[in-house]
């Protein structure tokens, strides 16, 4: 048997042929068209691939550092800060500061006061407060008219019970500049002004009523229709007062008075109305000198309404009016004018004329100054040719012609004033004309503007509707109180 020959295994089946061995390396498989052969890397690429992986791998380690390192700090803090807060003390409360004496003294002052203060509102509340008295009488009212002119403040302490009585009435000279043409025009001078006269003659400064008269004051009479609730009517007057006078209600402070009432042909009430408008930055200067001087305003009122609670007598509600009266305060720079039915003020009316004129026109007669021609005004008589010191007769009768051109000027302005009101629808005939004020003093003023106006003229009585105490001293010149007077007066 050749040696090459191989014995088949048992249970191996014999091939009828020899199988040949090739001792030659068999041939690769054939690479398939699809399949591109793998390159393989160069050395430098290799190189290149194992710095890049070691870096890597350094980063890694370098991140797991910081990472531990910044954990290990964290626990660090933690660890600080819980020490920390076992270790904190609470914070100690801040020490009360101890006062100087000085400060100890200003403080107690002000507790003081504030009690004082405490102390009068409480007294005022209860003097307020109405009460019946064991006889079964009101309680007294009283009041403390205020007059602010151009050139004197007038005031006059009235008791009102039933009737008005009179218990005090004084009067003290403003200094020019102060208040012009009814307006303040220094406030804080009017307020030491009237804390000094009301200190001088102590005077009540709760209870004070404050009649004010300028040209900035509208006054109109309004005729409202078909309107029953109160709320609709004052609405209803508002919105006519936009028209009917030439102020913005948002600058302006209004009030109205309820004349008289009556039924229209249809069946529909009517209401004749007077609305008072004013300036409201008018009102708060008077207000502030006020307040400045400690003074507790208990209402503020026209002049030309305590004018005529002065000087007119009211009439009974039961009878219809015949014929309106006029009053007339003849101020230093300007004059009231009112008119009532007898028992309301149905118009009123602030004229740009005064007493002061006749001081200048007697001044420019002589060549004099208006301080040298006072004297001589209050001496003057028209209805007596009286030579006043100090000058000749032809002197006296130019300063008396130069007295009445000047009261046809004001004649002028009345009748000016008359025909105005008279063209108001309801208007009444005119009775006759009340004069009062410094002027009214001057003889016979009451004859030439009764001549030149061709209405009866006369010259009123500021007491004829109050009861004088027995201890006032009624001063000199008593036409300039009547509106303080009827400003003090409750009807």
């Amino acid at each position: 048997m050749d040696r090459w020959e191989t014995k088949p295994a048992e249970g191996e089946e014999t091939s009828v042929w020899k199988k040949e061995i090739s001792f030659r390396r068999k041939p690769k498989p054939a690479p398939v068209a699809d399949e591109t052969p793998e390159r393989k890397p160069s050395r430098k690429e290799r190189r290149a691939d194992a710095r890049l992986a070691k870096q890597e791998a350094g980063d890694v380690k370098r991140q797991a550092e910081a990472d531990a390192t910044l954990a290990k700090q964290q626990a660090k803090d933690e660890a600080k800060a819980a020490k920390a807060e076992k270790r904190k003390k609470p914070p100690k409360e801040p020490k009360e500061r101890k006062f100087s004496r000085k400060e100890r003294r200003i403080e107690a002052r002000r507790a003081a006061d504030e009690r004082q203060q405490l102390e009068r509102e409480r007294k005022r509340q209860e003097a307020d407060r109405p009460r019946a008295s064991r006889s079964g009488l009101k309680r007294k009212k009283r009041l403390v008219g205020l007059k602010i002119g151009s050139s004197q403040l007038v005031a006059a302490r009235v008791v009102n019970n039933g009737s008005a009585d009179l218990v005090q009435v004084v009067r003290e000279p403003l200094e020019t500049g102060i208040v012009v043409g009814g307006e303040p025009r220094q406030p804080d001078e009017l307020a030491n002004a009237l804390r000094d006269f009301f200190k001088k003659h102590k005077l009540p400064r709760t209870g004070v009523r404050l009649g004010i008269a300028n040209n900035r004051i509208g006054v109109r009479t309004l005729e409202v229709a078909g309107i029953t609730d109160p709320k609709q009517l004052d609405n209803a007057i508002r919105f006519r007062a936009q028209e009917a006078l030439p102020i913005p209600l948002e600058e302006a402070v209004l009030d109205y008075q309820v004349l008289s009432e009556r039924v229209d042909a249809s069946g529909r009430p009517v209401r004749r109305v007077l609305l008072v408008v004013a300036y409201r930055d008018l009102i708060d200067r008077y207000v502030f000198a006020c307040r400045k001087a400690g003074i507790r305003l208990s209402g503020i009122d026209l002049e030309a309404f305590g004018l005529l609670r002065a000087l007119t007598v009211p009439r009974d509600p039961e009878e219809a009016p015949n014929a309106a009266t006029v009053a007339v305060n003849v101020g230093h720079d300007r004059s009231t004018f009112g008119v009532s039915d007898g028992l309301h003020c149905e118009f009123t009316r602030v004229l740009d004329w005064g007493g002061a004129k006749l001081g200048v026109a007697i001044a420019r007669a002589l060549d004099l100054a208006p301080s040298e021609a006072a004297p001589i005004k209050h001496a003057l008589s028209l209805t007596e040719p009286v030579t006043p010191a100090g000058l000749t007769a032809e002197q006296a009768q130019k300063a008396r012609e130069a007295v009445q051109r000047e009261l046809h000027a004001f004649a002028r302005e009345l009748v000016s004033a008359l025909q105005f009101y008279q063209n108001q629808p309801g208007s009444l005939g005119i009775g006759e004309v009340v004069l009062t004020g410094g002027t009214a003093g001057l003889p016979g003023i009451d004859t030439e503007l009764r001549r030149l106006i061709g209405v009866p003229v006369r010259v009123g009585d500021p007491l004829v509707n109050v009861r004088l105490g027995k201890k006032v001293d009624v001063p000199e010149g008593l036409g300039s109180l009547a509106t303080a007077i009827g400003l003090g007066i409750e009807l």
